[in-house]
């Protein structure tokens, strides 16, 4: 709305210069041509009786004005064989500042304006490029006051240039009265008309417009006053919005918003390897998010949120990341937050605008679970080689949790199967394979709904009274000898990482781990068709590393293996968005 405001005043001062402009030329030729005076005067009238045909944005009090200016131009019209040296004083001077003075301080303003805006998204592109890695606190403290000083600055000059394009709608009216007024009073003195050819209702009518001039910038000086006065309350009540990242002890975040606005960087792909951040202006419309670049006279949309999925993420080293991705997966886009509050904010918007609904008898259950995932949404996590490379192991033995004294009495050939293989990769659906499952067509490539909604088999989703998605990211498998003891998970963990640690193995699978009352299903993220499915009967162990929460595992008893005479154990170890205790 400001921006659209700004546009209409700035049009406004731009049709006024141009009138200005003309009428400026008509009282110069009276000045400099005397044997043109009867020509300019005629032009000056023409002017003036086109005035009711020019089309203001603010108009103002239009009527009044062509009424007045219809009166000159008819005294004009029968004035216009005269000629006075006074008109330099009395009508070239008052029109010749306000082209000269006013209408240039319009334009010097709007140039500061744009420099100022620029200097302030120069300031904001250097402080989004603060490396939270290496975080330098001189560097820091430098941006800070960079962006301070730039969005002050910018405040500043706005305001000043908001005051002038308001002061203007006065000069205006100055600026075309008096010269006029100057250009009869000039005629009357240097003729000395008199009476015969100035009558007493002329004078009084140019008494009556000289009075309103005077009322006109007696107004004009309160406003101005006014807007001073405003001015400096502003600047004190929005000294702390200066700050990029103001304090949320002050600013406390809002987690219950359906709609939100403001500024964000958007991560663009310009090949196979490099992007480009663009800072737009984004906006919630319904269950839309929409974008409007600078010099845009509308919003387009960006992607329907309803039912999207958002997460807080780690992007080339930049702060208050997060990336929203659709429904289907099909798009998604990843967006940078000036500040941690309009961060925080923004997923916990998205989040209450998606509706991610989980099936529960109790409305107060539903509300407290989908504002728990928008809070732990926003904790970003760590690529997998950051959290992992100083467990890179010096001896084999090396183990990556707190090891418990059972783990130390145990050979490690009582808990995995010697010469077992890792399997890094989801090759097939496990539920070929699980006791109980029938070979269904169409079942592993059957699309599931990740949030539990209506959809599929009534068989699997009737007696579920829980649907709960998670965003994790598979580590490996591999065949153990015992499922008895958590260690076991442990020292899979340790085996596993330590495999991918040695071997540089840094790639993830990324899926959708469903958790309902019957069993788990891991979903492809981009086609929903589900990878795994372990029914709950079929896992009997389950834990999370000790140290590093986001690490779970579990065991899974199938039959089959490579005796297939018995049952085999394989312990399944991921990484997830959450705690692995929610999990």
């Amino acid at each position: 709305q400001t921006r659209s405001l700004l546009g209409v005043f700035e049009e406004d001062a731009a049709a006024i210069s141009s009138y200005i402009n003309q009428l400026f030329q008509a009282m110069h030729r009276i000045y400099d041509a005397q044997n043109e005076l009867s020509a300019a005067t005629h032009l000056t009238s023409k002017l003036l009786k086109e005035y009711e045909k020019q089309r203001f944005p603010l108009g103002g009090d239009d009527e009044v004005m062509t009424s007045t200016l219809q009166q000159f131009a008819k005294v004009i019209d029968e004035a216009s064989t005269l000629l006075s040296t006074q008109l330099a004083d009395a009508m070239m001077f008052p029109i010749t500042q306000f082209k000269e003075r006013d209408l240039k301080e319009i334009l010097t303003l709007k140039e500061v304006f744009q420099i100022a805006s620029n200097d302030h998204d120069a300031a904001i592109t250097r402080y989004s490029r603060l490396s939270k890695r290496r975080e330098n606190e001189k560097i820091k403290a430098e941006v800070t006051e960079d962006v301070y000083t730039s969005r002050k600055k910018q405040h500043q000059t706005m305001m000043h240039y908001f005051c002038a394009l308001n002061t203007l709608q006065y000069k205006k009216k100055i600026a075309m009265l008096e010269p006029l007024l100057g250009y009869m009073q000039a005629q009357i003195s240097f003729f000395k008309m008199g009476s015969e050819n100035l009558t007493e209702q002329l004078e009084e009518f140019l008494t009556n417009i000289g009075t309103s001039v005077q009322n006109v910038r007696r107004e004009m000086e309160c406003e101005v006053e006014n807007m001073q006065q405003t001015i400096e309350d502003l600047e004190v009540a929005s000294d702390p919005l200066y700050l990029p990242d103001p304090d949320t002890m002050k600013f406390p975040v809002h987690r219950n918003l359906t709609r939100k606005a403001g500024y964000l960087n958007a991560r663009n792909k310009t090949g196979l390897v490099s992007s480009i951040w663009e800072r737009q202006f984004y906006f919630t419309q319904g269950g839309n998010l929409m974008s409007q670049a600078r010099g845009d006279v509308a919003g387009g949309l960006v992607m329907d949120i309803d039912n999207c999925s958002v997460m807080a993420v780690d992007c080339e080293d930049r702060r208050y990341c997060f990336q929203i991705t659709s429904f289907d997966g099909k798009k998604s886009s990843i967006l940078q937050a000036e500040s941690k509050k309009d961060y925080e904010e923004w997923i916990c918007t998205i989040n209450n605008i998606s509706k991610q609904i989980y099936l529960s008898e109790n409305p107060e259950e539903i509300a407290a679970r989908v504002n728990q995932s928008a809070l732990e949404a926003v904790t970003p996590s760590p690529s997998f080689q950051q959290r992992h490379e100083s467990m890179r192991p010096a001896v084999s033995t090396g183990s990556l949790g707190s090891e418990s004294a059972t783990l130390s009495a145990l050979s490690l050939d009582s808990l995995v199967a010697p010469d077992t293989p890792i399997q890094f990769d989801i090759i097939s659906p496990v539920s070929e394979d699980l006791p109980g499952q029938g070979k269904s067509s169409g079942q592993s490539g059957r699309r599931t709904n990740p949030f539990g909604e209506s959809g599929g088999s009534k068989s699997e989703t009737e007696d579920s009274i829980l649907h709960q998605l998670f965003i994790v990211r598979f580590l490996g498998s591999m065949e153990v000898k015992s499922d008895e003891s958590p260690d076991v998970v442990y020292e899979t963990m340790r085996q596993i990482l330590a495999a991918r640690a040695i071997h540089n193995i840094f790639r993830m699978t990324e899926s959708h781990l469903l958790v309902t009352c019957d069993c788990l299903k891991l979903i492809d993220p981009q086609t929903q068709v589900t990878r795994l499915r372990f029914p709950l009967p079929s896992v009997v162990l389950y834990a999370t590393h000790q140290e590093n929460k986001r690490l779970f595992g579990f065991v899974l008893r199938t039959s089959g293996g490579r005796v297939e005479s018995r049952q085999t154990s394989i312990c399944y170890i991921f990484e997830s968005n959450n705690e692995g205790e929610k999990v």
